[in-house]
């Protein structure tokens, strides 16, 4: 993983992250620190008209569990064309 001091900055922080990349630019529009790696894929639901995403987290000393984001609604989100 390389030496933290030369391949870690404040704009590209290490640790275990969900990121989220607007798909048709590509461009990363979120990120949050999770307590340990994703060890599994990804799943989505939908309750009372709001998102969530939850992954299933684990590794090293850290056992296994489920972490869930809501996402925000559509009238929190930047719209403009």
């Amino acid at each position: 993983m390389g030496d933290p001091q030369v391949t870690t900055t404040p704009e590209h922080p290490r640790g275990a992250m969900l990121r989220a990349y607007d798909k048709l630019t590509g461009e990363q529009v979120g990120a949050v620190f999770i307590p340990a790696p994703q060890s599994g894929s990804p799943m989505t639901y939908l309750s009372n008209g709001k998102q969530y995403i939850v992954v299933a987290i684990s590794g090293g000393n850290y056992s296994g569990e489920f972490v869930a984001f809501a996402l925000p609604g559509s009238g929190d989100r930047n719209t403009a064309q």
